[in-house]
Parts: C-alpha cells; sequence; structure tokens
C-alpha cells in the first residue's frame, strides 16, 4: 500500500437534508448545517445515496402537518434512515403518544425545535464520522456558518419561544416560553453577516416586540459597551452596525405593544426599514379576546394612524384568521372595514383551522368549513384592492432596489425588491433593461430605478 493511500483521509458520510416551514425554522436548519459541516460532514438535498436524512418539519397548521409527514414518508421509501426535528417532532398524537413515531415508527430518532445538540447526536450515534485529525480540530461553531438563503440577505433570530397562549396556537407547547438570546451574541453574529457580504438582515422570532421581557431588559455588553437587551436598542445598534455596509434592516413578527411606536423615528430616519410585519389576526376586540390575542386590539387602528404620521412611507405587513370559532357576521364586517381604514400594504388570509391542540377547538360556534373558506376569499379579495391602490400610487417614484435576479448582467433586465418588499412573502420589483448597454446590474447591489407601473403584487421600475 502506498503511503498515499496510508494518509489518505476516510470518507465523511454525507447527510440529505430537507427544511420545511418558516424563516425560524430555517434559522435552525442553517445551525444543523453549519454544525454537520464543522464537523466535516457532506451535506445532500437528496434522499437517494445519503448515509442518513435529516428532515426540519413544520406542525402549525393541517396543511404543513401533512407536507411534513408526506415528506418524511418519502424520505424513508428513498433512503430509510431519518432523522426528524422541528416543530412537528414536539407534537403529540393519539393517546399522548408522539406523532411522528405514530405515522412513521421507522425513523431513527425525533427531536423538537431548536435541538441542534440532540440533532446532532442522533446523528453520531446512527451515523458516526471517521475520525480526521485535520477536519475534527476547527471550531465547532462559527459566527457565520452554511446560510440557506443567498449570500446577500439573511435571517437574524434573536429569541426563541413564545410567552402568550393564543387559543388558535400551538408554537409554545412545542417552542416553550420566550428565550431572549444575549444581545452581545445577536449584535456579534449581524456584524459578521454584514461583513460576509449581507445587504439585508431580517430580524426574526415568535414575538420580536417582547425581546428582553423574559431577562427583564438586563444590561449586555457589545464591544466592552453597555447595550440593554431590549427591541428598541436592539435596533438602534442593528443600525449603527448596518451604516457602513448601506444595508437594510427589516423587523418581522412585530405584536403591536406601545413601545413599538419608539421603532417609527428610527424608521423616519431610514435608520430601519419603514417596514413592519404585524400579526394582527384580526380586529373585532370580541374575537381577540376569545383569541387571546396579546396588546390592546381594539386600538390597533389608532396605533396604525398614529405610526403613519409618524414615518409616512411606512409598510405594513400582516396576516388575519376569518372564521374564528363564533365570528359573527358583524365581526367580521368589522375585519373587512378594518382592512379598508387600516390600508394595509400586504395581507395575508387564513381560514381558521382546529389545530389539535389548540385550544380554541374548545369554544363554542364552530363555522362550517365551506362559511369559513368563503370568508378568507372575501377577506383576500378587499386586502387585494386595498394593496393594488396603495401600490398604485408609487408609480413615478424613485426607489432603491436590491437585486435578487439578472438576465445577462442586467442588460435584459433584472428583479429585485424595494424596502416595501420581503423575499418570498411579498411583490417583487421587475427592472427593465438598462437604457445605456454598458450598464451591468449584479444580484445583491442595490439600484436606483423610477417606477412606471404596477402590475398585481408587484412593481415596473427603469434603472436609473
Amino acid at each position: 500500500m502506498s503511503a498515499t493511500a496510508e494518509t489518505a483521509p476516510p470518507r465523511a458520510p454525507t447527510v440529505g437534508f430537507v427544511s420545511l416551514g418558516c424563516p425560524k425554522a430555517l434559522t435552525d436548519s442553517e445551525l444543523i448545517l453549519t454544525q454537520l459541516s464543522a464537523e466535516g460532514y457532506r451535506t445532500s438535498k437528496t434522499f437517494a445515496g445519503a448515509d442518513l436524512v435529516i428532515v426540519n418539519t413544520c406542525g402549525f397548521i393541517d396543511d404543513a402537518v401533512k407536507e411534513s409527514l408526506d415528506t418524511i414518508g418519502e424520505a424513508l421509501a428513498e433512503n430509510g434512515r431519518v432523522i426528524v426535528t422541528g416543530c412537528l417532532g414536539a407534537k403529540a398524537g393519539e393517546g399522548g403518544g408522539n406523532l411522528v413515531r405514530q405515522a412513521h415508527p421507522k425513523v431513527l430518532a425525533v427531536t423538537g425545535p431548536h435541538a441542534t445538540q440532540e440533532v446532532m447526536q442522533a446523528v453520531h450515534e446512527h451515523c458516526p464520522k471517521p475520525h480526521d485529525p485535520f477536519v475534527d480540530l476547527l471550531p465547532a461553531r462559527p459566527l457565520v456558518g452554511v446560510k440557506l438563503t443567498p449570500r446577500h440577505y439573511a435571517y437574524l433570530k434573536i429569541s426563541e419561544g413564545c410567552n402568550h397562549r393564543c387559543t388558535f396556537c400551538i408554537i409554545p407547547s412545542m417552542r416553550g416560553d420566550l428565550v431572549s438570546r444575549p444581545v452581545g451574541d445577536v449584535l456579534a453574529e449581524a456584524r459578521a453577516l454584514f461583513e460576509a457580504g449581507v445587504r439585508e438582515l431580517l430580524v426574526v422570532s415568535q414575538d420580536t416586540s417582547a425581546y428582553g421581557v423574559d431577562v427583564k431588559y438586563r444590561t449586555g455588553f457589545f464591544d466592552g459597551r453597555p447595550v440593554r437587551t431590549r427591541m428598541l436598542e436592539l435596533c438602534e445598534q442593528l443600525a449603527l452596525l448596518a451604516e457602513p455596509f448601506g444595508a437594510w434592516v427589516r423587523l418581522h413578527y412585530v405584536y403591536p405593544y406601545p413601545h413599538v411606536d419608539e421603532l417609527l423615528p428610527l424608521m423616519a430616519r431610514g435608520r430601519v426599514l419603514p417596514y413592519l410585519d404585524v400579526p394582527f389576526q384580526h380586529s373585532h376586540p370580541d374575537v381577540l379576546r376569545r383569541m387571546k390575542r396579546p396588546a390592546s386590539g381594539e386600538r390597533n387602528l389608532e396605533r396604525i394612524q398614529a405610526w403613519r404620521k409618524a414615518c409616512p412611507e411606512l409598510v405594513l405587513r400582516s396576516t388575519f384568521i376569518a372564521g374564528f370559532p363564533g365570528e359573527t357576521e358583524g365581526e367580521f364586517e368589522h375585519l373587512l372595514q378594518f382592512l379598508h381604514e387600516a390600508e394595509i400594504d400586504r395581507a395575508g388570509c387564513f381560514a381558521y383551522s382546529p389545530v389539535a391542540g389548540a385550544a380554541a377547538n374548545q369554544l363554542p360556534g364552530a363555522l362550517p368549513a365551506e362559511l369559513r373558506e368563503q370568508r378568507r376569499a372575501r377577506v383576500m379579495a378587499v386586502a387585494e384592492g386595498v394593496s393594488a391602490r396603495r401600490l398604485a400610487r408609487r408609480v413615478g417614484a424613485t426607489m432603491q432596489v436590491l437585486v435578487d435576479h439578472t438576465s445577462a448582467l442586467g442588460r435584459k433586465g433584472a428583479s429585485g425588491r424595494s424596502y416595501a418588499d420581503a423575499p418570498e412573502i411579498d411583490g417583487t420589483v421587475h427592472l427593465l433593461p438598462p437604457t445605456k448597454a454598458s450598464t451591468r446590474i449584479l444580484v445583491g447591489e442595490f439600484v436606483r430605478a423610477r417606477v412606471v407601473a404596477a402590475q398585481g403584487h408587484d412593481l415596473i421600475a427603469q434603472p436609473l
């Protein structure tokens, strides 16, 4: 045997990986993939040929549960060796047993969400990696690890879990109560992301407004400076970190607590994007009480009007539930009127779905599925009309666009997003070919463009 053959490192096992669900689950996937990579495992998007497969699941609504269970079944059929993690992994089935194991008893291991170490323990047990002294000395978790998003934007999770007990939601039973990340760790990760080329940072959690509540807003430290563990102070520091790179900071899952008002001056000055993703869910006070929603729901319209006065460029995204148990026609009409008056720029709506384990299932007045779906369609019709009117006002305006895709280096056009558009859930700005043939447009760069038309949920713009 030659010296080369004697010293050749052993083949690293390959782990197939699929990530389902929301951006918060995506950040969990990135942590697991980073740990796998740091330990020398190879990863793959395919099931066949992998030594085992990890499926990061979603269990929030029935459609997500079905998709997750179907994906697990597909992975078992194609590979046979499957580890399950994520929200569905924490969900109970009939008789109190684990839902995943009841549906797929052949899976190797099941963990809940935000469980990187438990997943790695299962990987080590079922697919141990041969020792490689050159790889095994690498640090276990760099500040910026494997990303599942394009290079120019990234999600930054600031906390895990939720203290609320909304009657339609089972997230706390799967992800636990609120646990805020140390502010110094969050800011260090943000800086590393900006330095690695990220031009848009999307702040996510179950309840971004509640950041620091669990630790009583205690003072942490970043670069030797004291910083309170609180949403306003966090956003101020993120704005400072983003400024040298000309980068964006976008906030998601912001509950409409009164202290959110403090953010509007930052947005008005362009320090943080004037964009709020606020899950209102409904407008009628009685429905909100049955939902056990936090904050003063009956004052949401007044709060929105104050926000827009403080920052006229503010864009609001929200989600709503139609057909909640006991919802009367009058309460539903209240929601439609709210959509008109609040002028929600981007709205999504779900027909109420009785998720197993949710307290709302025990409420009286369950509505027929057909009526729930009819109301969802009516909400979306109103929401789309409002959105179209809001978009039409932008024709003629000049906007900054973050480029996501190009054709022939932009010579044949490109597409991207304005401050009003979060990736994958909002609209797109379609950029026409530049007037100068020599102009190049690159993915991940900002361009100035003049809006020439609105088209559905999107805008058409001419690069300047």
